[in-house]
């Protein structure tokens, strides 16, 4: 089981990868399969990752058999998160 740290840093990965992705356009999104190659996160914390994200209205999932990711997109929610963070550090 991934800790705490871990389980962040998941999280955010996920959240910079899909925020790289839609490039302003909100309707595309990634494979749950190119988010788990790319990222190189266990097939385990990419759910949790993604379950959490949605549960805070920054993603939307579209869950494929065995419990695992088949697409995933970045809310208008999630768009702002990734904004601020991206003003934040510049």
């Amino acid at each position: 089981m991934a800790t705490l740290h871990e389980r962040k840093t998941y999280r955010e990965k996920v959240m910079q990868a899909l925020y790289e992705a839609i490039e302003g356009n909100r309707l595309l999104g990634l494979t749950g399969a190119k988010l788990h190659d790319d990222l190189g996160v266990p097939g385990e914390d990419l759910a949790a990752a993604c379950t959490y994200l949605a549960g805070e209205g920054l993603i939307t999932v579209d869950w494929g058999p065995g419990n695992t990711p088949s697409m995933v997109t970045l809310t208008h929610q999630g768009i702002r998160y990734m904004e601020a963070e991206e003003e934040g550090q510049g």
